[in-house]
């Protein structure tokens, strides 16, 4: 992973188009290279919108949008999926970029899809967490092939309170109540390869 020796306020950092060859998240003002997605990555995010889809019209799935979260400096996060509210879908409409700027409402929720390798993990468990947190998204999920787990974290009075999911244990989701998916019909998506 290569990271910037130069800070981008989140400004500088719209302003640039040369960041589209690479996938980059700007994190506390570093521009942070992400590696490619794997394609276990993208097939379970796929198969979630093909969930999802079911449930909330395509209009309010993202894949590739960007949120800005707050952060010591400025910090824009790709979540894997994001399914928007319709107050977000409606302030998106005319956006030159697919961003969730800081004056936008919050997507409904979020889902991130574990890569191998620590730095990842610290990413997605930890950093995501607090700052998703933060900005208010109500609901966030932590797919994790290697630990065959779906972690759906709740946000209460600011706070997110996990509940982790494997095998066949149905999925508790409160923005999907009526969502009949389990952890392994998740993960399973990998193995159909």
């Amino acid at each position: 992973m290569v990271t910037t020796t130069r800070r981008f306020t989140l400004a500088e950092y719209l302003a640039h188009d040369d960041f589209i060859e690479q996938r980059y998240e700007l994190v506390n003002g570093e521009l942070i290279e992400m590696p490619a997605e794997s394609d276990l990555n993208n097939a379970i995010a796929m198969y979630l919108i093909g969930v999802f889809i079911q449930a909330v019209p395509i209009r309010l799935l993202r894949r590739g949008t960007e949120v800005v979260v707050s952060g010591f400096r400025a910090t824009s996060r790709v979540p894997d999926l994001m399914v928007l509210t319709e107050e977000l879908a409606t302030a998106l409409v005319g956006s030159k970029r697919s961003i969730v700027m800081m004056d936008m409402p919050p997507p409904a929720l979020v889902v991130e899809v574990v890569s191998p390798g620590k730095d990842s993990e610290d990413r997605d468990y930890r950093y995501k967490r607090s700052e998703y947190a933060a900005r208010g998204i109500a609901e966030y999920w932590i797919v994790d092939p290697a630990r065959a787990q779906v972690s759906i974290l709740t946000l209460v009075d600011g706070l997110y309170e996990e509940a982790t999911y494997q095998g066949d244990q149905r999925l508790l989701s409160q923005t999907f109540p009526k969502l009949e998916l389990t952890a392994e019909q998740v993960l399973q998506t990998g193995e159909l390869l």
